[in-house]
């Protein structure tokens, strides 16, 4: 279940957070996520524990990252990715969205952790899928990994042209009357369901994945939204996952 905390600003899945393990997707009441002392200010204030801040750059890529904590500085940035997991306590990983799709991974046996982020570009090239393979890479079990997908765009807002949707129909042709639908001569996608079939298809079960209701471009009070505020006026929402 997705649960609204209001003392940290944020949203967060019960099938994940613990004593041990704390996530969030924040509000826009958190700040703009873009400025990294936005976050460090966050983190301190809501009292979220930590050695180290991981910062991927975001590219729209699915390269993923594995974060050992070597690196002395409190916020390490990592090039070219979009994705990252770790072993490390006390080691926030964070992602920063306006309407792409944040998404936590847990596996709480294993003691691996991991987030990503994924637009219409990483949802076509299937970035869950590889989070799930890299974290069984380092000894995760399908079985044992828990989801939690945060607030994006939803199927009332994100309209596609053409062009977008001939390369859905070419690399996931099997969903595509599932993930679109017609309205009103547009074609509207679904990017949590894709995403949400994507996890399946990866192995992971129905019963470890939480979804998160709302959409970012329809609810202005609560989420910044890219489609909805411009490139000019762009700002981001935080995400993150640490365990102790």
């Amino acid at each position: 279940m997705i649960i609204f905390n209001p003392d940290l600003k944020s949203f967060y899945s019960t099938k994940i957070n613990d004593d041990n393990v704390v996530s969030g997707f924040c509000t826009r009441e958190a700040g703009d996520a873009l400025r990294p002392e936005v976050v460090i200010d966050y983190l301190n204030e809501m009292q979220i524990n930590h050695k180290k801040i991981i910062v991927p750059e975001q590219i729209h890529s699915v390269n993923v990252a594995y974060i050992i904590a070597s690196n002395p500085a409190n916020i390490e940035n990592i090039a070219d990715t979009d994705g990252i997991i770790t072993r490390e306590s006390n080691v926030v990983l964070t992602v920063r969205t306006a309407d792409c799709l944040p998404v936590v991974f847990c596996d709480k046996q294993s003691g691996v952790i991991g987030i990503s982020h994924q637009g219409w570009r990483g949802s076509l090239k299937k970035m869950v899928k590889i989070m799930v393979e890299k974290m069984t890479d380092v000894g995760s079990r399908k079985e044992d990994i828990v989801v939690a997908m945060g607030p994006s765009i939803g199927q009332c807002c994100y309209d596609v042209d053409d062009d977008r949707y001939i390369n859905f129909m070419e690399e996931l042709n099997g969903y595509s009357k599932k993930i679109f639908v017609m309205r009103h001569g547009k074609r509207y996608l679904d990017l949590p369901l894709l995403n949400y079939l994507l996890l399946l298809e990866a192995g992971i079960s129905k019963e470890n994945i939480d979804f998160f209701p709302f959409c970012t471009n329809c609810d202005s009070e609560r989420f910044f939204s890219l489609r909805r505020d411009g490139k000019k006026n762009l700002q981001e929402m935080l995400s993150y996952v640490v365990q102790y």
